[in-house]
């Protein structure tokens, strides 16, 4: 195969509709259709229309993604899929998408895993990931440290939060705040104006006897909204930007803090940062200060590719066909809670292989077993016209 295939990536775990295109690590299309909007008005993601704002989204975003990359469809080298973890309705699209394309066009389907695909996707950034690399995660749904030998076949969980994720407790104070939904950016924009030593809210999970590279929102959450609450019953005004400013201090400075230590224990030499939160102003720049202070270096994506996009599950599939992993089956099911041990899903009759790759290793990378077997009654090839495909 070649070593620089190009790949069609789709992406559909939560609200963005996201197709990717690209060559090795050359990032030649990203387009998105996010339903964000749709679900303002809800406080939250709904699954249900994400589900139907994905259906209506997926054949025109995968025909400006390769009209954006001046490709045909006819010339890939495979297509990847976001095949977990994230919502099951909403991967179910795209996993029975990515099957009628390959089918339609004979090409070889990689079903990957969405975490690995916020790793990988810094190659694009960056060039080629160091092996090992190790990763901080931060988003809406997930708050993890990965070590990874190999992006491909073997990331290994360090830490991760035991309750909330960074990105739920971002979303949860901005609505105290009332400042609507997705919290992130606007607390971000907020905090630039605030102090972030006006509010000394706690930092969950770092005394002494705590896990090392776990982490743990939910005491923060908790504890700014009494805070705020308090004001308010006492008729005070909310200083808003300082409560911000205080908070993100509170968030960013756990996760730095930890992803620094695991980098020195694990002896690795670079930190790479990706997931939604990775978007944040504060956890950049605090990171970048406490690498240069430790002698790390730190591989950030730029703030679009932080986000859900195609164009990391394109990369990552890049890495599967450079590096000859098997392809999934057409049995390849949606499965939202994918573990990030299986960063890639060969399917069913290529299990016993996968197996076999682990064998004689250090005990860290298989034996996990977990099944890709299960079958979905409703995971269904959708039957689109192949003349629609090609043109």
């Amino acid at each position: 195969m070649a070593d620089e295939p190009l790949v069609l990536g789709i992406e559909t775990s939560c609200d963005e509709t996201g197709v990717g295109v690209v060559r090795g690590t050359t990032l030649l299309a990203d387009a998105i259709a996010s339903s964000v909007d749709e679900h303002a008005r809800f406080g939250g993601v709904v699954p249900e229309v994400a589900s139907r704002a994905h259906l209506e989204a997926m054949v025109p975003t995968i025909e400006r993604a390769l009209k954006e990359a001046g490709v045909s469809a006819r010339d890939l080298d495979g297509i990847a899929v976001t095949a977990g973890p994230g919502l099951a309705g909403a991967l179910l699209v795209g996993v029975s998408a990515a099957k009628a394309y390959a089918y339609a066009l004979g090409k070889p389907l990689y079903g990957v895993n969405h975490l690995a695909s916020h790793i990988c996707v810094d190659q694009l950034e960056h060039g080629p990931l160091p092996e090992p690399t190790m990763a901080l995660l931060v988003s809406g749904g997930h708050s993890s440290l990965l070590l990874a030998p190999d992006i491909t076949s073997d990331v290994r969980p360090l830490g991760a939060t035991i309750d909330d994720a960074a990105g739920e407790a971002f979303d949860k104070i901005a609505r105290v705040l009332q400042l609507g939904f997705p919290g992130g950016p606007v607390i971000d924009r907020l905090a630039r104006e605030g102090d972030p030593k006006a509010i000394n809210f706690p930092r969950g999970l770092t005394g002494p006897r705590d896990a090392a590279y776990d982490f743990s929102f939910s005491g923060l959450k908790t504890a700014v909204a009494r805070w705020i609450e308090a004001k308010r019953k006492a008729g005070e005004e909310v200083p808003v930007r300082d409560v911000a400013a205080s908070f993100q201090e509170a968030v960013v400075d756990v996760l730095t803090r930890k992803a620094i230590r695991a980098c020195k224990d694990e002896g690795v030499d670079h930190l790479m940062i990706g997931g939604g939160v990775a978007a944040n102003s504060r956890l950049r720049s605090l990171a970048q200060e406490r690498c240069d202070a430790a002698g790390i270096i730190l591989r950030v994506p730029r703030p679009k590719l932080c986000t859900d996009n195609g164009a990391m599950v394109a990369a990552l599939g890049a890495e599967m066909v450079k590096r000859n992993r098997p392809a999934s089956d057409w049995d390849l099911s949606a499965d939202s809670s994918l573990p990030v041990t299986d960063p890639h899903v060969p399917g069913t009759s290529h299990e016993h292989e996968h197996e076999h790759e682990h064998e004689g290793g250090d005990g860290h990378g298989g034996g996990h077993g977990h099944s890709h077997g299960h079958g979905h009654d409703h995971d269904h090839v959708h039957e689109l016209s192949k003349d629609n495909l090609y043109s």
